[in-house]
C-alpha cells in the first residue's frame, strides 16, 4: 500500500487538484439555496441505498441502483437546469477586452443611493437593477433604450405614476442608466408570496443574473436588495448597507484591465471583495 501511495505522480496530483476545485465550485455556488438541498437530499438518499445494498447483499438491487446512477447525468441537467444555465452565462459573460464605456459622473454609488433614499422618502416605488458580469441586454430590449447620467430628477421622473416609464424596471450599466420601462422574470419562491411583483421580480432577476437589484416599497418606503436569489430587508440604517451593495455591483467600473494578467489578479480580487461583502450582508441581516 506505501508503495502504490509513492507511485503517484504529477498527472495524479494535477487531476485531484481539479477534481477538488470542480467539486468544491459546485458545492460553494449551491451553497444556501434550494439547489444545496436537492443535491444533499439526492446524495444521501443514494449513500444510504448504496450501504443498504452492500450490508444486505441484495446484488439484484445493487445492479438496478447502478443501472439508474448511468442516467442521473440527464437527471441533474433538467433538476438544476436554473442554476446551469445562470453559471454558463456568468462565465460568457466575462469578456477579456471590454468595450470602451460612455462618459460617466465620478461617485456613481453615492448618487444612486441618495436617488435610492429619496424615492425611499417620498414612498415612490422603484426597480433598480444594476449589471455586473452577466449582460442584461435580453431585458434590456423590453424597455426604452436612454443612455442618460443619473440624476435625482431623472429617477424620480421615471418611476413617478402615471407617467409612461413608471412601471417596469431600470437597467443601470456603466454607472449610467441603460433603459427604462423594462420586464423582469417573477420569482416563484413560496417566500415571497406575500411580497408584491415589484420584490419578486427583483428576485427573480437575480435567479438568472448575478446583478444586484433594489426594490423600493412604495407602500411602506422599506429598501429592499436582491442578489443571487436573496431578498434584503433594510427597514433602518438602509443608506449605509444600500451604498455598499451599489459599491459592491459597480466595482471594477472605472478598472479596465488591458493585459490577461491584469484581468485575472482584477477578477480574483473582485470575487474575493465580492465574497466578503456579501458575507458581512449576510450576516447583518441575520443579526436583524
Amino acid at each position: 500500500m506505501l508503495s502504490g501511495i509513492l507511485q503517484i505522480g504529477i498527472n495524479d496530483i494535477v487531476q485531484i487538484l481539479i477534481l477538488y476545485l470542480a467539486v468544491y465550485s459546485v458545492l460553494r455556488y449551491v451553497r444556501g439555496t434550494r439547489s444545496a438541498q436537492m443535491l444533499l437530499g439526492g446524495g444521501v438518499l443514494i449513500v444510504v441505498l448504496l450501504a443498504f445494498t452492500y450490508l444486505f447483499s441484495l446484488d439484484v438491487l445493487a445492479h438496478v441502483i447502478y443501472f439508474l446512477l448511468g442516467y442521473m447525468a440527464v437527471v441533474l441537467i433538467v433538476v438544476f437546469q436554473h442554476e446551469i444555465r445562470r453559471a454558463l452565462a456568468l462565465l460568457g459573460g466575462k469578456t477579456l477586452f471590454p468595450k470602451s464605456v460612455s462618459p460617466q459622473q465620478t461617485s456613481v454609488p453615492e448618487v444612486l443611493g441618495h436617488c435610492v433614499q429619496r424615492l425611499a422618502s417620498r414612498q415612490i416605488g422603484a426597480l433598480i437593477a444594476v449589471e455586473r458580469g452577466i449582460s442584461l441586454t435580453g431585458y434590456e430590449d423590453t424597455g426604452i433604450r436612454l443612455d442618460a447620467l443619473i440624476s435625482q430628477e431623472l429617477m424620480v421622473s421615471l418611476f413617478t405614476p402615471p407617467l409612461p416609464l413608471h412601471d417596469g424596471g431600470i437597467i443601470i450599466r456603466n454607472g449610467r442608466v441603460a433603459a427604462a420601462h423594462c420586464l423582469f422574470p417573477i420569482s416563484n419562491q413560496q417566500a415571497l408570496n406575500a411580497s408584491g411583483m415589484r420584490h419578486r421580480a427583483a428576485v427573480g432577476l437575480s435567479e438568472e443574473t448575478d446583478a444586484v437589484i433594489i426594490a423600493v416599497s412604495e407602500e411602506t418606503g422599506v429598501i429592499s436588495v436582491a442578489y443571487n436569489g436573496k431578498l434584503h430587508r433594510y427597514r433602518e440604517n438602509s443608506e449605509k448597507r444600500v451604498l455598499r451593495w451599489l459599491r459592491l455591483a459597480l466595482l471594477g467600473m472605472k478598472a479596465r484591465p488591458a493585459t490577461f494578467s491584469e484581468w485575472l489578479g482584477t477578477t480574483a480580487m473582485r470575487q474575493w471583495r465580492s465574497m466578503t461583502t456579501r458575507t458581512g450582508e449576510e450576516a447583518e441581516h441575520e443579526g436583524d
